[in-house]
C-alpha cells in the first residue's frame, strides 16, 4: 500500500471514530462514554483507538471540530439569516445537538480539562456573533442594544432552545421560536 492510501485509510478510519465517538456521546454523555465502548463500535480495540486519539480529551477535540465544520462559515460571511438557516438545519440532527448540549452541560460540573476544552471551543461564539449582528445593524441594533450586548443573548437563545427543543421536540418549534427572538431583535 503506497504512503498515499495509507494517509487516506487513517483519514477515513478516524472520522469512523469521531462519527462513533458522537454516537455515543449522544447516548451517554461525555463521562458515561469511555474510549473502550467507542472502540467497540468502530471494531478496534482501546489499544488499537488510542493509536489514533491518545486520549479521551483528544477525542473530544476532534468531535468539537467535526461540529465546527458542519456548521462552518466563514465569520466574514455569517449573516443574521443564515443563523436562522442554522437552527433549521439543526432541527434536522438532534444527535450532534445531543452530543453539544451533554458536553456542554458537562462542562459546567465536569472535571477542569473537559471544562477547558468546551470553554475554548465556545469562547469565540459572542465575538463572532457581535461581529454577525455589527454586519447586520451597525453599531446598534434597532431596539437600542450594542452588537457586544445582544451577542450572549443570541447565544443563550440558540442554547436555551436547542435544550427545550431536546426535552419536549413536539411541542418546541425551534426554528420557529428563533424567528420570533431575531424579530424581537429588530430583524423582520
Amino acid at each position: 500500500m503506497n504512503a498515499t492510501n495509507s494517509r487516506t485509510r487513517r483519514e477515513e478510519r478516524r472520522a469512523e471514530i469521531v462519527r462513533a465517538a458522537l454516537e455515543v456521546i449522544a447516548e451517554r454523555g461525555y463521562r458515561g462514554t469511555s474510549l473502550a465502548a467507542v472502540a467497540e463500535r468502530v471494531g478496534l480495540t482501546q489499544q488499537g483507538l488510542l493509536h489514533y486519539f491518545p486520549t479521551k480529551d483528544a477525542l473530544l477535540v476532534a468531535v468539537l471540530e467535526e461540529r465546527d465544520q458542519w456548521d462552518a462559515v466563514p465569520d466574514s460571511r455569517w449573516r443574521v439569516d443564515l443563523l436562522a438557516s442554522l437552527v433549521e438545519y439543526n432541527a434536522m440532527r438532534p444527535g450532534i445537538i445531543q452530543t453539544f448540549s451533554a458536553l456542554l452541560g458537562e462542562s459546567v460540573t465536569g472535571g477542569p480539562s473537559g471544562r477547558g476544552l468546551l470553554h475554548r471551543a465556545l469562547r469565540p461564539r459572542a465575538g463572532s456573533m457581535a461581529g454577525v449582528l455589527r454586519a447586520e445593524y451597525g453599531d446598534h441594533l434597532p431596539n437600542g442594544l450594542t452588537p457586544e450586548r445582544a451577542a450572549p443573548l443570541l447565544v443563550a437563545v440558540m442554547d436555551g432552545l436547542q435544550y427545550q427543543w431536546l426535552l419536549d421536540p413536539e411541542s418546541v418549534d425551534m426554528p420557529g421560536a428563533f424567528r420570533d427572538f431575531l424579530a424581537l431583535l429588530g430583524e423582520s
